[in-house]
């Protein structure tokens, strides 16, 4: 049995009325993966912008495995500390990554946040010594096409990361960097410049299922046979119509 654990902020948690990436990887695991698998994670919930709290369940399909450690507003800064009982209690096999933008935004400079992805991994490894982990670079945003300091801080970032992954691989417990989604367009791909719609979370779930297939041979490469996000980006536009106010605008 193999154990997902998808760890991240809000791209990941997602919001009421959401598939999520999570979804789209757990759909495509259970048509390319040859053997038995589960999600697992702490938490199951996604995040209810009406409520502003973290404890909807209203998933656009919720016939699926929820579990997850991702939080809306949550980070590198947050989750370094929570990753080794995650692992530990929720016996991860496979840590699937997707953070920095937030802390970048918020928390922490490029630097700093670099430093707080290598404490992540040493205390994932403490829990498991085995355990995979698989990162996603951190996506430009809406507002690193009008704030080029910030800009610069994700470019500056993704490499940084790329580096510790690099200098952190290890045979015993390996690490991938995966690409950044193919073609991902934010006027496209996201509901607010940020956070993706059924086009982005298939990307998203892509870049990580390619990263898995080409380094590892798990799973197949990820295709659009079950992409139906045309129709479901535009009930995603009219579920967040009244709630387009990014974060990061």
């Amino acid at each position: 049995m193999l154990r997902f654990m998808p760890v991240g902020d809000s791209m990941t948690i997602g919001s009421a009325g959401e598939h999520t990436w999570r979804y789209r990887i757990w759909q495509h695991l259970r048509a390319t993966y040859g053997g038995p698998f589960a999600v697992v994670g702490p938490r199951e919930t996604l995040y209810d912008k009406a409520t502003d709290t973290p404890t909807s369940y209203e998933y656009a399909d919720p016939d699926f495995p929820h579990f997850h450690l991702a939080g809306w507003g949550e980070g590198w800064l947050h989750m370094a500390p929570l990753i080794g009982e995650a692992v530990r209690a929720h016996r991860a096999d496979v840590l699937l990554v997707s953070l920095g933008l937030i802390d970048l935004g918020f928390y922490t400079n490029a630097t700093q946040t670099a430093e707080n992805v290598r404490s992540f991994v040493a205390e994932a490894r403490a829990a498991k010594p085995s355990v995979r982990m698989v990162f996603l670079p951190v996506i430009p945003n809406v507002r690193a096409q009008t704030d080029a300091p910030f800009a610069a801080e994700v470019t500056l970032f993704n490499e940084l990361q790329a580096k510790a992954v690099a200098d952190l691989d290890d045979p015993r417990s390996p690490l991938l960097l995966a690409s950044l989604p193919e073609s991902y367009d934010i006027n496209h791909d996201t509901y607010d410049g940020t956070h993706p719609n059924a086009s982005g979370e298939h990307r998203i779930a892509g870049a990580f299922a390619g990263a898995m297939h080409q380094a590892w041979g798990v799973g197949g490469e990820y295709g659009d046979d079950d992409d139906d996000s045309a129709r479901e980006d535009s009930r995603y536009r009219a579920a967040h119509s009244s709630l387009r106010r990014s974060a990061w605008r």
